[in-house]
């Protein structure tokens, strides 16, 4: 017997993002776009599911990216200090994406795909988008699941572009085309590979295993054009001058 899928999609956008899979020690860096395991931290926090929960369900996900609005590469530097001994802690870089927005999707069960978006509505841990330092700018949900959608990479392709107003300007006269970052299918050549498929959120032995992702992209209708602005269409004509 079959069983039915859906896909969810969510909007990621905010001031900071960071999404790292290979950050350890002092240097935390991020990668370019959303990784399997953020995301997936992100919806088993919506769940209140506790750092030591099974998530073989969530990273059973099939999963994909969207990339709208690239951002820019933030680099900041942190200090702290150890909380028993009270000494300092070594300076760390931490790398942040500012003003991205994305476009991630899962897709599964029906009804594990159903409560993930329930406990998006009402979360039982506030998202963030990488780190707690960095909470989302709009709603994350985009619109319910997708039932018996055809490809989580069709509702990507398909979705409407979620770019920023400025940031449609500034692409209107450059060739409009999104990155797509998939998972890569069993048997299949990825593109390149990440350790972001979590199999443990505990703290005590986090632990990830690879992740095959293939590239794709996606290209963008033309925008309208914009209607032509004459600064003069609001002012009353001047009275006639009399002599």
């Amino acid at each position: 017997m079959s069983t039915s899928t859906s896909v969810l999609l969510l909007r990621l956008a905010g001031p900071l993002q960071s999404w790292g899979s290979a950050a350890r020690f002092t240097r935390r860096t991020t990668e370019n776009a959303p990784t399997k395991s953020g995301v997936l931290g992100l919806l088993a926090g919506a769940q209140g599911r506790a750092q030591d929960a099974d998530l073989s369900d969530l990273a059973a996900l099939e999963f994909g990216v969207r990339i709208d609005q690239p951002g820019t590469r933030l680099r900041d530097f942190q200090t702290a200090h150890h909380a028993d001994s009270g000494k300092s802690m070594p300076l760390s870089e931490r790398f942040y994406l500012t003003d991205a927005v994305f476009v991630a999707g899962v897709k599964g069960d029906a009804r594990l795909i159903n409560a993930l978006y329930e406990a998006l509505l009402e979360p039982v841990y506030l998202p963030y988008l990488g780190r707690r330092s960095c909470p989302p700018a709009e709603p994350i949900t985009m619109r319910e699941p997708l039932a018996d959608a055809d490809s989580l990479e069709q509702a990507l392709r398909e979705a409407e572009w979620q770019a920023s107003h400025w940031y449609r300007e500034h692409r209107r006269q450059e060739p409009k085309e999104l990155e797509l970052l998939l998972d890569c299918p069993p048997g299949q050549e990825s593109d390149v590979t990440q350790r972001d498929l979590p199999l443990s959120f505990d703290p005590r032995h986090r632990h990830y295993a690879l992740r095959g992702i293939r590239n794709g992209s996606v290209a963008l209708p033309d925008l309208p054009q914009p209607s032509p602005h004459d600064p003069t269409t609001l002012l009353q004509p001047a009275a006639p001058r009399t002599t």
